[in-house]
């Protein structure tokens, strides 16, 4: 029996040792064609809308994030601009009175007016930042402090100075550097 299992632990041995070889350099791999037309004919749903961060989580009331989250962003201000604003003026103690504003000088229906559309803005010929103290919401870089801009403009009142325990998530950088060529995140943990 002995000899049995020696016999064919080294058949097994030999065949796998013949069947491998070490000519991967003649190997040339057979082309794919690259398709010609895209192929669109599936089902597609939007599952989530993230345009600019916590806003969706913010001022979607809960019954309606699946709603919203599906709603095409020339849509979303008719629909939500109403509920962003009552929920904006039930949170903000900046904007509890009629004619507050933000450092922008939105009142609560202007300011709910653009975050209802939740869409990222980019500038073509400008400054691209969240917020820079002179350009506002004209595009996001990685390092962009955004939760505390929009903490800011929530509850920091006209000046930023209102609220301050609110206006700040206290993160003030990433975890890791940005990389400083594609694809310019942060390396993995």
């Amino acid at each position: 029996m002995k000899t049995i299992k020696i016999l064919m632990t080294a058949l097994l041995v030999s065949a796998v040792s013949f069947n491998c070889s070490n000519d991967d350099d003649s190997f040339t791999p057979t082309p794919t064609p690259a398709p010609t037309t895209l192929d669109f004919t599936g089902t597609y749903s939007q599952e989530d809308q993230m345009g600019r961060p916590a806003v969706n989580t913010v001022f979607v009331s809960s019954g309606s994030k699946d709603a919203f989250n599906t709603t095409v962003p020339t849509d979303q201000n008719a629909a939500y601009q109403a509920m962003f604003q009552a929920n904006l003026m039930g949170l903000s103690p900046a904007f509890a009175n009629p004619g507050d504003m933000n450092a922008l000088g939105q009142d609560a229906a202007a300011f709910t007016g653009l975050l209802a559309t939740d869409v990222l803005n980019v500038s073509l010929d400008g400054t691209t930042t969240f917020y820079d103290g002179t350009n506002v919401l004209t595009g996001r870089n990685l390092a962009d402090d955004v939760i505390t801009v929009e903490l800011l403009l929530i509850f920091g009142g006209e000046d930023f100075s209102e609220n301050p325990g609110l206006s700040n998530d206290n993160v003030n950088e990433n975890d890791k550097p940005f990389l400083a060529s594609f694809p310019y995140l942060a390396s993995a943990w």
